[in-house]
């Protein structure tokens, strides 16, 4: 059989690396990621890519320029390829019907426009994006207004990556989900498509179910996901007012083999491109369905998730006898996660946000996010002078009233906080929103302590 030539539209968090390990399990095979955004195709040909995930540079490195390519010719690379990977951006609408809820498909629609116009022959037309269930059936009626009319099959093989950790999560997959239509010639399409996966993924963890069953699951997972971390957040909050401590209560749930103790983690909230939007999405579709029960079930998520932003940013304030008006907070971390540099949804934007609304001067710090980024998600002006993006740990906390932890980046574990504290306003108040450090040991040093779901204040 003749390897399919491969083409991704989209060369984001999800296109770039998936499309890396697959050139780079499957040498036989030619992968081009393609995107409109230029700066973007130039970063991936450079040794500066625009996504940073542990191990991908090497990935990259390895199969670019081999079997491996990155271009703006996305009507070309269209026409050559077998197989259509559509990985593009499906954010929340902000506008319209289902704002702030649906997904916004307008970029999925260019892409399926964009493949209506250049194919030349029938094609595999691969749903990475999260999108919501029947969407395939959108884009199957977008291909079928064409002058051309081809037998286009549609499939569905939602990603289901762990950002930081999304290099070992695509060579090692829990599973492979791959969804279709059970026809004759969607199944061919599905086989298809397993092959290439068969390169380095055992056959029995490639999954193949109908189009829609993959097309919900990828939502259905992230809600699921995100309401354990809503569920370990909601119960912190018990736990500070009754004196447990939430990772003694977790970890205790977490040994029963029908809990399991995955994603149990407390924390100042969940962020990341996927869990909010997902969840929106699944209240969105259950509304429309008739299903006001279900969408109100797992709009809590969202709700909760919120509450516990503002939760502990308001502890920061309170600590302050309501006021941090000129007061240096010192906030560690902005990505949503360690080990990634993605932004999107963290937790940082909305407690930064409110303690700028109460006046305090924040100086932030972050091993991997770029300055610039910060300052656009925060909607700062770079001469703002209540915000100082800082090159180092040390340079943040100099002075400062209180340390905010956001991100659980390892360097912070090991940073000389007796040193910090000499360097910091007294009383220094130490806030962990990831329960990341040695609280005792910390109070021995000198400092007031708060965490998520513990009593540890002094």
């Amino acid at each position: 059989m003749i390897p399919p030539r491969i083409c991704c539209i989209g060369a984001g968090y999800v296109g770039g690396p998936t499309m890396a390990m697959i050139a780079n399990k499957c040498p036989d095979i030619t992968v081009e990621v393609v995107d409109i955004n230029e700066a973007r195709i130039a970063a991936w040909n450079s040794d500066s890519l625009p996504v940073y995930e542990p191990g991908l540079y090497e990935i990259v490195e390895d199969a670019r320029g081999r079997n491996l390519h990155f271009s703006t010719e996305v009507g070309r690379s269209i026409k050559e390829a077998d197989i259509i990977f559509v990985s593009v951006n499906t954010p929340t609408k902000t506008y319209g019907l289902g704002a702030n809820r649906a997904a916004d498909l307008r970029f999925v629609e260019s892409v399926a426009r964009s493949i209506a116009e250049h194919a030349e022959e029938p094609k595999i037309i691969v749903e990475k994006s999260t999108i919501p269930v029947r969407t395939a059936e959108a884009i199957r009626s977008i291909l079928d207004s064409s002058e051309q009319h081809f037998d286009h099959q549609v499939l569905s093989n939602p990603e289901f990556l762990a950002e930081g950790t999304a290099v070992r999560d695509l060579e090692n997959p829990d599973r492979i989900l791959i969804g279709g239509e059970q026809t004759p010639e969607g199944l061919a399409a599905i086989e298809k498509l397993v092959s290439v996966y068969a390169g380095w993924v055992p056959r029995e963890r490639i999954l193949t179910t109908n189009l829609w069953s993959s097309e919900l699951a990828k939502l259905v997972a992230n809600a699921f996901l995100a309401q354990r971390i809503s569920s370990i957040n909601s119960i912190s909050a018990l736990c500070e007012a009754t004196e447990a401590d939430v990772d003694e209560v977790a970890h205790a749930i977490g040994t029963d083999s029908r809990i399991g103790p995955k994603f149990l983690k407390s924390s100042v909230g969940f962020g990341g491109s996927c869990f909010q939007k997902d969840v929106l999405n699944l209240v969105y579709l259950c509304g429309h369905f008739g299903l006001p029960e279900v969408a109100e079930y797992w709009e809590q998520v969202i709700t909760m998730n919120q509450w516990q932003k503002q939760r502990f940013a308001d502890a920061v304030v309170q600590a302050f006898y309501n006021t941090v008006n000129n007061k240096r907070i010192a906030v560690l971390g902005f990505a949503f996660k360690k080990d990634t540099n993605d932004t999107r949804e963290t937790p940082a934007i909305d407690v930064c946000k409110h303690l700028l609304e109460e006046r305090a001067s924040l100086a932030i710090y972050d091993p991997k996010v770029e300055t610039e980024k910060i300052y656009q998600d925060l909607d700062c002006a770079e001469n703002d002078h209540h915000l100082e993006i800082c090159d180092s740990a040390e340079a943040a906390t100099a002075g400062a009233n209180a340390i905010l932890i956001i991100t659980e980046w390892d360097e912070f574990k090991d940073l000389d906080f007796e040193k910090i504290y000499d360097s910091m306003v007294k009383p220094a108040w130490i806030f962990d929103g990831r329960n990341l450090l040695d609280h005792s040991k910390l109070q021995e040093i000198g400092f007031k302590v708060r965490a998520i779901g513990k009593s540890v204040e002094t």
